[in-house]
């Protein structure tokens, strides 16, 4: 961490990370991390604040080193240029303009609009756009500045995000309801009128101080930095590992069966040593497409038994 605990809830504090909201407005779900009020205003406790950021820090460089990327999701204009920024410095994917409803559910209309985005900024880098009439590329130009305004921030996702982080989760409802049907893990800084039961990682704080929420998307960005590197540790340790020897290549069970059973010798049963060793030929047992039932070898009609007395 690029600063000690200490100081990192110095500067909550300095930012005003522990306003909440008026009490006529509290969620009695928030009582576990308020510590009292002051003029009619509910005050927030900051260890708490530390404890869920140093969390969620965790949970996101493991979540980014082990491959998968973070969504951060902040419309509100208190939070936008933090989330664009920041988003930006650790390369991972944000929507800070207008969640569309259906981005992670209808993902696939999301990336046909992408494309579209794609094919018309082709047209205006080519100079085709100039054999339009002076009313089309004006339409043109709308439908993509439109696009670009919405859809900018994840551009480059391609599959679901691993995690998402939220800021203001009243606001950002949709989205909150879209992670939670397709099991994407949440991650929300939540005022003292949101409901923590609807986040997997709640980071009470307040959700409407710009400087709070740039020292909360640092620190999340730094630990996806990190994550990033752990990444590429893991990569460079598997090409040094690759290139003691080459990796065999990968045969079905039922190639390997039938290989065996034309070598004549080998019995193919499920278990047996040539099964072993079939795995280890293969280099990974766990790449080899063994069936659990039903396989080449368990089809092999077995001997009738021989009645006594017959020869």
């Amino acid at each position: 961490m690029a600063q000690s605990q200490a100081e990192l809830v110095k500067a909550l504090v300095d930012a005003g990370v522990h306003f909440g909201h008026r009490v006529s407005r509290w969620n009695p779900k928030m009582q576990p991390y308020i510590q009292g009020k002051r003029n009619m205003i509910h005050i927030i406790d900051v260890r708490e604040t530390a404890k869920g950021l140093l969390r969620a820090r965790r949970l996101i460089q493991n979540m980014v080193a082990s491959g998968k990327d973070v969504l951060f999701v902040g419309t509100k204009r208190q939070a936008r240029h933090a989330v664009q920024e920041e988003a930006g410095r650790c390369g991972m994917h944000y929507v800070s303009e207008r969640w569309l409803g259906g981005t992670l559910t209808n993902f696939r209309t999301i990336r046909a609009r992408l494309n579209r985005l794609e094919e018309l900024e082709k047209l205006f880098t080519t100079g085709q756009i100039e054999s339009y009439s002076k009313k089309m590329k004006a339409a043109l130009q709308r439908e993509m500045v439109k696009i670009k305004t919405n859809l900018e921030g994840i551009r480059r996702m391609e599959k679901m995000p691993g995690l998402m982080f939220v800021i203001d989760t009243r606001r950002e409802h949709i989205a909150v309801k879209e992670a939670k049907k397709l099991g994407v893990p949440t991650v929300a800084l939540i005022d003292t009128d949101s409901d923590p039961d609807l986040i997997d990682l709640p980071i009470p704080g307040n959700d409407d101080a710009m400087r709070a929420i740039e020292i909360v998307m640092r620190e999340l960005a730094d630990a996806a930095i990190e994550g990033k590197q752990g990444r590429t540790d893991k990569a460079d340790d598997g090409g040094a590992g690759g290139a003691a020897g080459p990796r065999a290549p990968r045969r079905s069970a039922r190639a390997s069966f039938r290989a065996d059973d034309g070598r004549g010798g080998a019995p193919g049963g499920p278990g047996g040593e040539d099964r072993t060793g079939i795995a280890t030929e293969a280099g990974d047992a766990g790449q080899v497409d063994i069936p659990a039932s039903g396989g080449p070898a368990e089809n092999v009609p077995s001997p009738e038994p021989v009645a006594a007395g017959q020869s």
